[in-house]
């Protein structure tokens, strides 16, 4: 029986609402949300306690008439202007702490000690100086992060003041604001769709709505009798369907491309990105999506209903989705254009082998701290340090995300661990479990069946110097591939790094090689 680890400890916040991470050329652009921003800092009073350094959260009873469960945070920050809820970015995390409450009434304050989760370290252990600070309550089931959770409730900013080591303080947050709800900006080509999920509602025993962003072709209201295939693009790690509405116009292949229905899919969940694979803590997102989203989207626009005319692309996170959606249900879709994608090779999870015995995950075999991304050739991030994060954020990181999609589920409801948070040690027998979900190891497997499905239908590119080292994985699936004598496209662009490679031009190719396939496979003359 799987046991769960105490996590070493317990770390922070992994993006935020408006994240912009720039590398080397690379911009991740996160979506935006509107919240309001305070009018004016406010300072807190100061009083001695029993504790070194406590903060007092109280859920206003204004804004709230009934018990909340969720988890509270504490944002801290010492760089001016924005709101603290909005960060830490991965790249230059700043301190803030969080704690799971259970049915927190409104007007009884909940106090956050060295009990809480801190990042980087226990509460007594924060820097003296002057913060921006800001407390939130996140109880949103939709989204990645907590600052955009629609419904989540958050204090003012105010400044605090962290004494010299020893001396006592609390500082008190109200929650007395509530976080909009995102809005799809559609337009005459650009609509969002929403549905009830009967199998995620079923599965998460609450009502659980599943939406998409629709951007129409040109001329899909000057041809009414016309038809046309569909492209299912999915973000990566922390994109949404909004992206749609901005994306009216674009994605152009030149004078002698298709037209197509362009489909945004969301992979955003509670738990970071669910990549639509049926998971054992996501639920059947896969299934969902194939039984029930796209025969509504069939139904209510002018598709061709037909496999060949339906295509994937997606990039990093949406990357891996991409390509595992045409391995799970080859004869559902036409093709996937996968660009970056996550690991496709657990041999090489980022460098790590997850299935070697004695691999750990945050030094290497010569004992060497192991990086987790880079600028260039230059680490920049690094798996203890990131591990911390996340688990501080505890849902919605991207090493967390892995683990709820790959992971079985623990006996407290929370996907299991698949390293010690302490030392690194790799469970084995969690391991084995995430092979179900190793693309590679799954096309090895079951080539004989899969292997004529998708002929024609696979195209992977990649950057040789990965951002994130996801080229390492990329290029075993490529030599699988090679043996098992597949016509698999799969390139690994020199110098490229996690975003580079797609220029315009690759774009365009990709839409191009889309309208190719497409015609090679539709009557002439028939577009129904």
């Amino acid at each position: 029986m799987h046991t769960r680890r105490t996590p070493f400890i317990h770390a922070a916040l992994r993006m935020s609402v408006a994240l912009a991470i720039v590398i080397g050329g690379l911009c991740l652009a996160y979506t935006s949300l509107a919240i309001a921003e305070p009018s004016a800092t406010k300072t807190t009073d100061v009083r001695a306690t029993a504790q070194a350094i406590t903060f007092s959260v109280t859920l206003d009873e204004s804004i709230a008439d009934e018990p909340v469960s969720g988890r509270v945070f504490v944002f801290l920050s010492q760089r001016g202007g924005g709101s603290p809820m909005n960060g830490p970015s991965w790249f230059g995390p700043e301190p803030f702490f969080g704690l799971d409450v259970k049915e927190l009434q409104p007007g009884e304050p909940i106090v956050l000690d060295d009990d809480a989760d801190g990042y980087p370290g226990k509460l007594s252990e924060l820097a003296p100086g002057r913060y921006r600070a800001q407390a939130l309550l996140d109880h949103d089931f939709y989204r990645s992060t907590p600052a955009s959770g629609g419904g989540n409730f958050y204090s003012d900013v105010v400044d605090v003041v962290i004494p010299a080591e020893g001396e006592a303080a609390t500082f008190e947050f109200k929650l007395n604001q509530t976080v909009a709800a995102q809005e799809f900006a559609e337009s005459e080509f650009a609509k969002e769709v929403e549905i009830k999920s009967e199998l995620l509602s079923e599965f998460h025993g609450r009502e659980v709505l599943d939406r998409c962003g629709i951007v129409l072709p040109p001329s899909y209201y000057d041809e009414p009798d016309r038809h046309y295939p569909v492209i299912y693009s999915i973000p990566g790690f922390g994109g949404s369907h909004y992206g749609a509405a901005r994306a009216a116009g674009r994605f152009r292949g030149g004078d002698d491309a298709e037209e197509f229905i362009r489909v945004f899919l969301t992979g955003e969940c509670k738990w970071g990105h669910h990549v639509y694979a049926d998971s054992a803590n996501n639920g059947p997102r896969g299934a969902a999506l194939v039984s029930e989203m796209i025969p509504y989207i069939d139904q209510n626009f002018r598709t061709v209903p037909q496999p060949y005319a339906r295509f994937l692309t997606g990039h990093s996170s949406g990357g891996w989705s991409s390509l595992w959606l045409q391995v799970t249900y080859p004869d559902i879709f036409g093709g996937t254009w996968s660009t970056a994608p996550d690991p496709v090779d657990f041999r090489d999870f980022q460098r790590v082998n997850i299935y070697a015995d004695g691999e750990l995950m945050f030094v290497d075999g010569d004992g060497q701290r192991r990086p987790l991304a880079r600028r260039g050739e230059v680490p920049m991030l690094w798996y203890d340090d990131f591990c911390k994060m996340d688990d501080v954020l505890k849902r919605g990181g991207q090493l967390r995300s892995f683990e709820a999609v790959f992971s079985p589920r623990g006996e407290d409801g929370e996907p299991l661990y698949l390293w010690d948070r302490e030392t690194g040690e790799i469970d084995l027998e969690v391991a084995k479990a995430w092979e179900d979900y190793d693309i590679n190891l799954i096309l090895k497997r079951n080539w004989d069946t899969l292997g004529p499905k998708l002929a024609g239908k696979i195209t992977i590119i990649a950057g040789g110097i990965d951002t994130f080292y996801l080229e390492g994985a990329v290029i075993k699936l490529k030599a699988t591939l090679e043996e098992l004598e597949s016509d698999a496209v799969v390139e690994v662009v020199p110098g490229g790094d996690h975003g580079s490679f797609m220029t315009p031009d690759v774009r365009a190719r990709i839409i191009r090689e889309m309208s190719e396939s497409f015609r090679a496979h539709h009557e002439d003359g028939d577009e129904k």
